[in-house]
């Protein structure tokens, strides 16, 4: 598969070959909805408490008597079947929202993904993509010569003043190769990479 390198200024330049083997291969739905669901599952925090019936307060005293009021029996008001009362099975801060996905899977998501991308023309090739000054201003202008609003930029290096750039852009995510995952890859528009990052796709997919 080839794609046009353009320069920063959107103008197209040689063709950079793509291995069909990352860029090429049939998309799998199931799958690659398996490897989102789990990232996203696996980003969650246990930040959620509630209390059983022995941590709510009170209770301690039977409501009323056993029998002759005509209605039924209760030992606590802190039954779960009573209003303000404790949760049969509550959430608790240890709770585990990890799923494991195999490695071999996970690649096979991401080479799914990327052969989806480029399939769409989704994916745009820039012979260089490096901020020479943290100004949010000149990544806007960069972006707007390529024709690029929604986007994840994917650097081959940690490029710090790229960082910058764009950190108040709520369209703009910039990551390494290494941190590219499924859930940036089909979030954004577009994904902007140079062919140093195509090889180490290749290097680490193939």
């Amino acid at each position: 598969m080839k794609i046009n390198v353009v320069n920063d200024s959107g103008k197209a330049g040689t063709a950079l070959e793509l291995s069909d083997a990352v860029f090429g291969v049939r998309f799998n739905e199931a799958l690659v909805h398996q490897a989102v669901v789990a990232y996203q599952a696996n980003g969650r925090q246990g930040t959620r408490k509630q209390k059983t019936r022995s941590e709510v307060r009170g209770g301690g005293r039977k409501p009323y008597a056993q029998k002759g009021t005509g209605q039924a029996r209760a030992g606590t008001i802190r039954s779960p079947l009573w209003r303000g009362g404790g949760k049969v099975f509550p959430s608790d801060t240890n709770e585990n929202f990890t799923q494991k996905v195999n490695r071999k899977m996970h690649r096979a998501a991401l080479r799914s993904i990327l052969s989806e991308l480029a399939r769409q023309d989704r994916l745009l090739a820039v012979s260089d993509f490096a901020m020479t000054e943290p100004k949010t201003q000149a990544l806007i202008s960069k972006l707007g010569k390529l024709g690029a609003h929604d986007v994840l930029i994917v650097s081959d290096v940690v490029d710090r003043n790229l960082q910058l750039a764009a950190r108040n852009l709520p369209n703009v995510e910039v990551c390494t190769v290494s941190a590219a995952n499924p859930v940036n890859l089909i979030r954004h528009e577009k994904v902007i990479f140079t062919p140093a990052v195509a090889k180490r796709f290749e290097e680490m997919l193939a």
